[in-house]
Order: C-alpha cells, then sequence, then structure tokens
C-alpha cells in the first residue's frame, strides 16, 4: 500500500464506517519504505479529514433535528447536547478512542464547536496515538 491508501484508510476510520488505518501504519513502518514522519503526518492527516466530516456532518445535521425522519430524537440531542456541554470542547481529546471517538466529532459539530479549537485537540490526538503506535513498532524492532 502506498501513501495515498494510508491516507484513504486513515480517513475511512474517522468516519463512522469501520476501518482499520493502524493495522496499516504498522505495516509500512514495519516494511521500512517510507521516512516514519511521512508515514505519520499522511495517516494523521486523513485521520484527521475524516474527523472534520464528522464535525461538519453534525453541523448540518443539527438543522435537521426536528424533522420525523431524523434519526436521533429530539431527547436524545438534549442528551448529547447536555453531555457535551457538561464535560465541555475536552472530550475532543478522546476522539481516537475506538467506538466513542467518531460519535464524539459528530456531537462536536451538532453543538457548533468552533472548527480552530476542533482541529487543535483531534490533531493532539490522533497524532498523537499514531506517534504511540509508531513509537511502540520503534521499540518492538530493537
Amino acid at each position: 500500500m502506498d501513501l495515498a491508501g494510508l491516507f484513504a484508510v486513515a480517513l475511512v476510520a474517522a468516519t463512522l464506517l469501520p476501518a482499520q488505518s493502524e493495522a496499516v501504519l504498522v505495516a509500512l513502518l514495519i516494511a521500512g519504505d517510507r521516512a516514519p514522519l511521512t508515514l505519520l503526518a499522511v495517516a494523521t492527516a486523513g485521520n484527521v479529514l475524516g474527523s472534520v466530516i464528522n464535525w461538519a456532518i453534525g453541523w448540518q445535521a443539527a438543522r435537521f433535528a426536528d424533522r420525523r425522519w431524523f434519526p436521533v430524537t429530539a431527547a436524545g440531542m438534549a442528551r448529547a447536547s447536555g453531555w457535551y456541554r457538561r464535560y465541555g470542547v475536552w472530550t475532543l481529546l478522546g476522539s481516537w478512542l475506538p467506538v466513542i471517538g467518531d460519535p464524539l466529532t459528530v456531537v462536536a459539530g451538532a453543538m457548533k464547536e468552533p472548527l480552530w479549537r476542533f482541529l487543535a485537540l483531534v490533531i493532539l490526538a490522533k497524532g498523537g496515538r499514531y506517534l504511540a503506535i509508531a513509537w511502540a513498532v520503534a521499540l518492538s524492532r530493537q
């Protein structure tokens, strides 16, 4: 797989669709054909872009909350809003977590989190996860 493939898998992995960007990153790190920093940058960029897509979906979806076909009830939206207000923007540091991380980015959009703050925390979280994976691979190869 090349850099475009890593980017695509990382992007899809950040959406609500299942994908394993970590496995692809590890395979490319072990192969050693590319500089680790390049791989980290590409994986992080793809994963963050996927999260921005989630944020944009949340931003736009909130305006349809009163429609009958909307998949989340008004009570569900109120719960999510209250939860986000209670725990705040710092929950985005958990955006790298499996299962709950992707929905967090959607909720941030629905709560109209400013993009600059969203990006700062998501880049930190997702880049940090990939850095930890690269570090673990490097340690295992010593």
